[in-house]
């Protein structure tokens, strides 16, 4: 079986001359080699330096076919339909061989691709919406493919979305994003095995630094908390607002940390010394961070938003944000502060167990019965 793998995902040519993409995606295909004999990924090459989360691929059955990236802010965005005719002649191409073709939304590139493949396409497609389902304010062109999704995919199509929603058509499909492989549940049930609330306790952050995110929320926070029970704050991950983040943080009297991106290896070190990870975002699917770190023993502080009440309950096994502002993450966080160790322990070994879902073999089974056979 051949796949053919439509994203926006962006890729880079390493100081070695090799191309590496966006560590999770890159892992996810390398995976999907387990139940696919060869993957064709098409995605937009950028001639900007390589991240440190960049990975390579790690088989010649997987081939990347290279895309003009497009998009941006403002009118930088007309590049989307302006390049438009120069990334479809290359879509169309690369798909001639495959069995099976996955587009992943949403994204600027989506208001062209979607048309096409319905309509220009004879290939046997499904599409993996990784956003919010359910944003009341996602952006217009989110809102577009949503649309086009709902009402003009045919059954036999299938749309994978994040968390289960009532009233939706059949094709419309819980997944959950996988993150974790076998080596992250071993360490996982060593590190949840071992793992207790001491009386000193680290928080983490991981992801993009910005106030979608609520990195501004979580320092103002920090900023005015009294206790003598937390001993560290870190941030992983980069952003334009970095520096405005780091000169804020000098107002927390507490050990705070900005690391920049990290490779996988360097972030787990960060989930194995934290207790709790924070994510106080306004909009979100079902961030990747969030199982990962439940993996390794981090309570989510979390927003309420899209599906994340699926899988995090209130004060069951973490911590809600009804509104992601700077009075509700006090207040949660105000409440992980009197957590006792037998409750932590036993939120802990619940968590492991239920991030079972978010393995790429437990995915990978979803694929095969779901999409390759639904």
């Amino acid at each position: 079986m051949k796949v053919g793998i439509i994203s926006h995902t962006e890729h880079y040519t390493s100081s070695e001359g090799t191309i590496v993409g966006w560590g999770p995606t890159v892992k996810e295909l390398n995976k999907l080699l387990e139940i696919a004999d060869s993957i064709v990924h098409i995605a937009p090459l950028h001639k900007e330096s390589a991240p440190k989360s960049a990975l390579s691929y790690t088989s010649n059955k997987i081939k990347f076919v290279p895309l003009k990236p497009s998009g941006g802010k403002g009118f930088s965005k007309l590049s989307i339909l302006l390049i438009a005719p120069y990334n479809l002649v290359q879509i169309h191409k690369a798909l001639k061989d495959v069995d099976y073709v996955q587009f992943r939304a949403p994204t600027g590139i989506g208001i062209y691709i979607l048309p096409f493949l319905k309509f220009f396409s004879r290939k046997k497609y499904w599409v993996k919406y990784a956003g919010n389902w359910i944003d009341k304010n996602m952006p217009l062109g989110n809102k577009f493919q949503k649309f086009w999704l709902q009402k003009f995919t045919s059954i036999n199509t299938k749309v994978t979305v994040n968390g289960f929603w009532k009233n939706e058509r059949l094709n419309i499909i819980p997944f959950e994003n996988p993150c974790l492989d076998h080596d992250d549940r071993n360490l996982g049930d060593e590190i949840v095995k071992k793992k207790k609330l001491s009386n000193k306790i680290t928080y983490c952050f991981v992801g993009a630094l910005n106030t979608h995110k609520g990195v501004d929320i979580i320092l103002d926070v920090f900023s005015r908390l009294e206790t003598d029970k937390i001993e560290a704050i870190h941030f992983v991950g980069d952003g334009e607002e970095k520096e405005k983040y780091i000169e804020l943080s000098k107002k927390v009297k507490y050990k705070t940390f900005f690391h920049g991106f990290l490779s996988k290896d360097s972030i787990r070190e960060i989930y194995f010394k934290s207790h709790f990870i924070i994510l106080p975002s306004k909009s979100e699917g079902f961030p990747k961070v969030i199982a990962e770190a439940m993996n390794y023993g981090c309570i989510p502080i979390v927003s309420n938003i899209s599906c994340i009440d699926q899988y995090v309950k209130n004060e069951e096994n973490g911590f809600l944000l009804e509104f992601p502002t700077s009075t509700h993450l006090e207040k949660e966080i105000k409440k992980s502060l009197r957590l006792t160790p037998k409750q932590y322990f036993k939120w802990t070994q619940y968590n492991y167990v239920l991030t079972k879902k978010f393995t790429y073999s437990y995915y990978n089974s979803m694929l095969k019965t779901k999409i390759f056979k639904g």
